[in-house]
């Protein structure tokens, strides 16, 4: 009766050798991936616990600015005051409303999000918000705007010169003639007498995402391991 035994083959090897290295440095890749993200969002918390740091003019780093508290003193500038398009609040349609902040003892400029407001006399109009006047306290949290576009899909002009569909800060920068802060502040209190609704979504926590695509990949590398062995066993010849 023939036995059969196992027998290491030239191409299938190194097929099998490029595969597994490949699933390995992925695997390796999301699992430290997940590792800095959980490590960011345990120094945010412990940032967050410290409270509030006071902004100035001096230029925020944005990376280490990220998800951080902070409270910043000056007078808002209305005349550049503008409406980001396509914000939702209990699936209600409406606008989140962008107002820079001339900070105090400085010409240096930071973006405060005061909150949302809803289309009360429809898309043509643009909502009518009160801005308080004179030297203000303002604390919130910083959030770093988005530069990811949708693929191949260009930038459009506004309807109107006032209604953005997403902070662009260098835009803005040019806009405005001064420093920009490279953040921009949901407000969560401060002086804010107006009806503005101010729920902003918490950090959002993708290191279970990243672990688990990085159990994929080792799963796929041993998976790959036993399937060549099982594929060079069988392919042996007779004893």
């Amino acid at each position: 009766m023939p036995q059969k035994r196992f027998q290491i083959r030239l191409i299938p090897t190194l097929a099998m050798l490029l595969c597994l290295a490949m699933f390995t440095y992925l695997g390796l890749w999301q699992s430290g991936k997940g590792d800095r993200l959980a490590q960011e969002l345990a120094q945010r918390a412990e940032r967050s616990q410290l409270g509030p740091t006071v902004v100035t003019g001096q230029l925020l780093d944005a990376q280490t600015a990220q998800d951080a508290p902070f409270t910043v003193v000056g007078t808002y500038d209305v005349e550049h005051q503008i409406f980001l398009d396509n914000r939702q609040e209990n699936d209600q349609p409406g606008v989140h409303v962008i107002t820079p902040l001339k900070i105090e003892g400085s010409e240096t400029r930071i973006l405060i999000n005061r909150g949302w407001v809803g289309w009360t006399l429809g898309r043509t109009v643009l909502p009518v918000v009160a801005t308080p006047e004179g030297r203000v306290t303002i604390t919130g949290i910083a959030n770093v705007p988005s530069t990811k576009r949708f693929f191949l899909m260009p930038d459009h002009p506004e309807a109107q010169a006032k209604l953005w569909s997403r902070i662009d800060v260098a835009r803005f920068a040019q806009q405005i003639g001064h420093p920009l802060q490279p953040v921009v502040l949901q407000q969560t209190g401060g002086d804010a007498p107006d009806t503005l609704v101010r729920h902003w979504a918490p950090p959002e926590d993708r290191v279970g995402m990243h672990r688990g695509y990085a159990f994929q990949w080792f799963g796929m590398a041993a998976a790959l391991l036993l399937f060549y062995g099982f594929a060079m066993f069988r392919k042996g010849g007779a004893a």
